[in-house]
C-alpha cells in the first residue's frame, strides 16, 4: 500500500523538475491555461492532486489506469489512451491486460506521487481505474451504479434517487456509500468481497437496477438504450460494471467549468441537499483536511458485503 507521500513545491510558471522519494518527476507547462473561463492552470490542477494525494492514491494502488488526456485543457480536444506511453520513466510500473481481441495492453499504475504527478502532467485531468487490483482483472472488489438525469430531470430528482437506492441496497445488506460525480450526478459504491467475476457482477447490478427502476417507474429508469429512455428520470446505469469500463475515481477533477471534483458525501448530506458545485478543485482540500477520507471504508478489508451469496 502507498506510504504517506512527502509534500512538493510546484511553480508557477515554466517547467519544473521535482525530485520526489528519489524520483525525477519532469513537469511542464505549468503555466498553461486549462480552464479558459477560471483561468486555472495545468499547474493548479498538479497542485490539486498533489494536496490530495494522501487520501487519493490508497484507492488508486495497483489498479490499471485508463488515461484520458487533455494536452490544451478542457475546450481542447481529448482522447484516450490505454497504453502507458513510451518513452517513459523506468519507475513507471505498469498491468498488462489481454482483451478479447488478444490485444494485450501495459496499463501505467499510479503507485505514489511521483507517478500521480506524472500521468497528471501528461493531461490527465480525471483518473480512471479498473475496477479490480492488478493480480486479477477479472474480479472486481466493488459494485457500483452510476445515477444520471435524462434530459428534464434535475439534481434534486438524482439526490431523491439516490436514497431511493440506497434503501434498495441497504435492504439486502449492503452499506453503500455515495459521491458526487462532479458532472450532473451521484455514483453509489458498495465495497464488496473478491470472488465473482465482473461479470457476475455486472449481472447482478442489471438484476437490481431493472427491479428497483421497476418499482418507482415515475422516478428511476434502468434503460440503457438512449432512443427509450423517458425524459426526466434519473439512470440507474448498471452497465458501467461491464468488464473494462471506467468511471472517474473518487477525488477526481472533472473537465467542466468551475473544474468541479467527484468528492465522497455523507448520505446526510444528500438528504440535507448538496449541489454538484458545492465541490471544487479549489474547495476540496480544505473539506478533505477537515474530514479526511470520506472513501475509506472503500479500503476496508474486513466488513465488504459478500456479494457471492446472492449470485
Amino acid at each position: 500500500m502507498a506510504g504517506q507521500p512527502p509534500a512538493v513545491d510546484i511553480p508557477a510558471q515554466g517547467d519544473a523538475e521535482l525530485r520526489i522519494a528519489g524520483r525525477s518527476v519532469a513537469l511542464t507547462n505549468l503555466d498553461k491555461v486549462f480552464w479558459p473561463g477560471e483561468r486555472l492552470t495545468k499547474g493548479d490542477v498538479l497542485r490539486y492532486y498533489a494536496a490530495v494525494a494522501p487520501v487519493l492514491l490508497p484507492h488508486l494502488f495497483d489498479r490499471a489506469m485508463v488515461m484520458k488526456r487533455y494536452p490544451n485543457g478542457i475546450t481542447g480536444k481529448s482522447f484516450f489512451m490505454k497504453r502507458a506511453p513510451s518513452p517513459r520513466p523506468e519507475w513507471i510500473e505498469t498491468c498488462t491486460i489481454e482483451h478479447r481481441s488478444g490485444n494485450v495492453i501495459d496499463f501505467p499504475m499510479v503507485q505514489d506521487l511521483a507517478s500521480l504527478l506524472w500521468i497528471v502532467n501528461l493531461g490527465c485531468i480525471d483518473l480512471n481505474p479498473w475496477y479490480a487490483t492488478c493480480d486479477d482483472t477479472n474480479r472486481p472488489d466493488v459494485l457500483h451504479f452510476d445515477l444520471d438525469p435524462t434530459p428534464g430531470a434535475t439534481f434534486d430528482h438524482v439526490r431523491e434517487a439516490a436514497l431511493v437506492v440506497r434503501t434498495g441496497l441497504t435492504g439486502l445488506g449492503m452499506k453503500p456509500l455515495v459521491k458526487t460525480t462532479g458532472s450532473r450526478g451521484v455514483h453509489i459504491y458498495v465495497p464488496i468481497e473478491r470472488g465473482p467475476t465482473q461479470k457476475d457482477v455486472w449481472t447482478f447490478a442489471k438484476s437490481f437496477a431493472v427491479s428497483i427502476a421497476a418499482l418507482q417507474p415515475a422516478l428511476l429508469t434502468s434503460e440503457y438504450r438512449i432512443a427509450r429512455r423517458p425524459r426526466q428520470r434519473v439512470l440507474v446505469d448498471y452497465n458501467q460494471n461491464a468488464w473494462g469500463r471506467t468511471l472517474a475515481s473518487v477525488y477526481s477533477v472533472r473537465p467542466r467549468p468551475r473544474a468541479p471534483v467527484s468528492t465522497p458525501v455523507s448520505w446526510a448530506e444528500v438528504e440535507r441537499g448538496i449541489a454538484i458545485d458545492d465541490f471544487r478543485m479549489d474547495s476540496v482540500p480544505a473539506r478533505v483536511a477537515k474530514l479526511g477520507d470520506g472513501w475509506k471504508p472503500m479500503l476496508a478489508g474486513r466488513g465488504r458485503f459478500p456479494l457471492a451469496r446472492l449470485l
